[in-house]
């Protein structure tokens, strides 16, 4: 299912907090004295249709109050300073609990560049505004990530937000989390074998809106130039985009015009010439604008172009995607497909919050919109 990127928060009582109160209660009925042992946390997650993350966050709120204590591999206890069911526990001090007990989330990424710096910002900015502990943990390769999926795992970490690494399938391991109904949601792609919570850019709509900007500036012989797609679902998604805007504004679709086998040679030497796309400009003389599938092949495409002495955008109108630090700072700045973080991170955040209160939903997607930020590599065609 999906939702819109703009939901308000839920303002009910977290689910933890509610359960602690209803775990005090069974400790009164039970009328539990000094070292006697507590419900565990499968006990309580059976016993009020919750998940055992829930009950573990609840007697954590007890712990922190020193009305209960825990024995690692034993269980949870009475503590002894408890005073018996005769005496009752002052509502304050579990509302004292309840404040000093802040939840922890994860943030793993893979780089750090400008783009994913940004994201972090978002994300830590809407943790702070939801009560929660950020922790930001940079994985060196997959396997790597995978160790440290674990380990966030194992140290009682509440939630996760999970920007992957390049890669076409979900890893085992978060294969594994999800059976567990872990509170994990990926953000910035989005694996179509496995419902899992995600929050991603509407790469189709991104690559339509492009697409359709060129072609209300008077172009129709419009190429496509993309990395080979590799299972990668932003690649594809963006190349249907451009195909459903060319075929709803009914414009042929010239074969000639579209490599979606780039290599990515040009990632060497960005400010050179590459002579693949060299050989692709000169092979389409009648193509006067192409979409790139990212912002690194604008680049290339826009440095080669003036290389051979064909002028942006006089000649050719070029648009990249994902708005890089560097599109700005082009000799001709780039138009291209601003992803926003801000909604980003937002999104993410609230939705692994609403995870961690209720684990057994079914699994959201959430898709984000991109702006079209206009700068200098385009022609209107219609002046």
């Amino acid at each position: 299912m999906e939702e819109q990127q703009h939901q308000k928060p839920d303002r009910k009582p977290l689910l933890y907090l509610q359960t602690a109160d209803l775990v005090l209660e069974e400790i009164r009925k039970r009328k539990l004295q000094p070292h006697d042992p507590v419900p565990s946390e499968a006990e309580l997650a059976k016993l009020y249709s919750v998940s055992r993350m829930t009950a573990k966050l609840a007697l954590q709120i007890l712990e922190k109050q020193g009305i209960v204590y825990r024995l690692a591999r034993r269980g949870t206890f009475m503590s002894g300073d408890y005073l018996g069911p005769d005496r009752e526990i002052a509502a304050d001090q579990i509302e004292e609990g309840k404040t000093l007990l802040k939840r922890r989330i994860a943030l793993l990424i893979p780089n750090v560049d400008d783009y994913v710096a940004r994201i972090i910002a978002s994300v830590e900015r809407e943790a702070r505004k939801s009560g929660c502990h950020l922790l930001i943990r940079m994985t060196t390769d997959k396997e790597d990530e995978s160790t440290s999926l674990q380990e966030l795992y194992d140290d009682g970490v509440d939630g996760i937000i999970l920007y992957p690494r390049g890669r076409t399938h979900c890893s085992e391991k978060v294969l594994e989390l999800n059976l567990l109904n872990y509170p994990l949601v990926i953000i910035d792609r989005i694996f179509r074998e496995v419902n899992i919570d995600c929050v991603y850019h509407d790469h189709h709509q991104g690559a339509y809106n492009l697409t359709e900007y060129l072609i209300q500036r008077g172009h129709r012989e419009i190429g496509y130039l993309s990395m080979p797609f590799d299972g990668v679902t932003s690649r594809e998604d963006r190349y249907k985009g451009y195909m459903q805007a060319m075929l709803d504004y009914e414009l042929p679709v010239n074969g000639r015009n579209i490599n979606l086998n780039c290599s990515e040679d040009y990632m060497l030497d960005l400010n050179g010439s590459n002579q693949e796309l060299v050989d692709f400009m000169q092979n389409n003389p009648d193509m006067t604008a192409v979409l790139c599938a990212d912002d690194y092949l604008a680049t290339s495409c826009l440095n080669t172009a003036l290389s051979i002495g064909k002028p942006v955008p006089d000649e050719l109108s070029i648009i990249g995607f994902s708005d890089i630090q560097l599109a700005s700072l082009l000799p001709v700045p780039l138009t291209t497909a601003r992803q926003t973080t801000q909604q980003l991170g937002h999104a993410a955040v609230n939705l692994l919050c609403k995870r961690m209160e209720n684990s057994r939903e079914g699994a959201v997607s959430i898709k984000v919109n991109t702006t079209i930020i206009e700068r200098s590599s385009v022609r209107d065609l219609n002046l």
